[in-house]
């Protein structure tokens, strides 16, 4: 498969699974199966003709700025912080005039700040804004909270995308990691990140399983953070949604046991489930993972990256494609992310 077809289909799907969901995020299994019948919502919920994303997506776009720019300008977590900062403005600047102003004002850093449609407050973490707002910049030395919520992890596919010498792939993990700790300082804010950019990174690079990535994504994250506090229980809970992918057992059934995913470890563990149970089915494994109680945009869009990295655009029903909002700046920020050394990226982004 093309591996720029990969890039696309890693950003698309976790869009997809992000917009899917986000019509019905902060509802209970009991009504999400008596609004739309037993299989839960299975098409998208328009507003406008558009299938509306999520801070998820929002945030991922900027994350992938931050990085390009980042390439060129010699910080990969500065250039993302400012990324993230220039983001908070979209969520928190509701004036026109006021927008007008701060255009004339300040030299941004990103190009996704001149699209209109990402000047709207999606239901934004409130950890995040937080964090952003303080004027602090959360390390893993040193964390600004103690805060393990899934808006660290959701964001940070591109890292896995934008990376392919397979030799950086310390370089991959780490650099997730440090970026969800902008925002996330728990150990289990963070450690997760490093894990799902190793998936994407080795699935996005290579015709390697999607089991062989996970555990090798599983296995690495355990030497890289062997001091971790909490890295066993970690392990563990990922190991278990291998298992559980494996076995005859209800979707909800196995959802429940690893948690509702609102926390980062539970997120990922969640969407690992659903890629592995349903490896060769993107539209099951993105339905799967989004019916459910929990913090199901964001299970839906890491699910999606997952999925999406490994089965390719083709892969994607085209009902899933049509009238998904800002597709088209998605796909141009893959191909930023693949082209990334190329003289059009070095004019957009240095």
């Amino acid at each position: 498969m093309d591996m720029l077809d990969k890039y696309k289909s890693c950003l698309i799907g976790g869009a997809i699974g992000d917009a899917l969901e986000y019509a019905v995020e902060f509802y209970r299994e009991p009504q999400i199966f008596q609004y739309y019948g037993k299989k839960g919502i299975t098409d998208y919920k328009l507003r406008n003709e558009k299938a509306i994303i999520s801070d998820d997506t929002q945030m991922t776009l900027f994350t992938a700025n931050g990085i390009l720019n980042g390439y060129y300008n010699g910080s990969y977590t500065d250039s993302v912080y400012q990324c993230y900062k220039e983001w908070y403005i979209t969520q928190t600047v509701y004036d026109k005039t006021m927008r007008d102003i701060l255009y004339k004002n300040n030299n941004f850093s990103s190009w996704l700040i001149d699209i209109p449609e990402l000047w709207n407050r999606r239901a934004p973490g409130m950890t995040c804004l937080s964090a952003i707002s303080s004027g602090i910049k959360g390390t893993i030395r040193n964390p600004i909270n103690d805060s393990k919520g899934c808006g660290g992890i959701m964001r940070v596919a591109p890292v896995g995308l934008f990376f392919k010498n397979n030799d950086m792939i310390s370089q991959t993990d780490m650099l997730s990691a440090e970026i969800s700790a902008i925002t996330h300082g728990h150990e289990l804010g963070y450690i997760p990140s490093a894990t799902f950019a190793h998936i994407i990174n080795l699935i996005s690079h290579s015709d390697i399983s999607l089991k062989e990535a996970v555990m090798d994504s599983i296995s690495y994250t355990e030497k890289l953070f062997r001091n971790a506090e909490h890295i066993d229980y970690f392990c563990k809970l990922m190991k278990n949604a291998v298992k559980l992918s494996e076995k005859n057992i209800n979707d909800l059934d196995a959802i429940h046991e690893l948690g509702e995913g609102w926390v980062a470890e539970e997120t990922l563990a969640i969407a690992v489930y659903c890629a592995l149970k349903y490896e060769d089915d993107f539209e099951k494994a993105i339905i799967v993972s989004v019916n459910h109680n929990g913090d199901s945009d964001s299970t839906g869009a890491v699910a999606g990256n997952i999925i999406g990295a490994y089965l390719g655009m083709n892969a994607i029903p085209e009902k899933f494609l049509t009238n998904l909002e800002l597709k088209d700046v998605i796909i141009e920020m893959a191909e930023d992310l693949y082209y990334y050394d190329s003289e059009q990226a070095r004019k957009k982004y240095s």
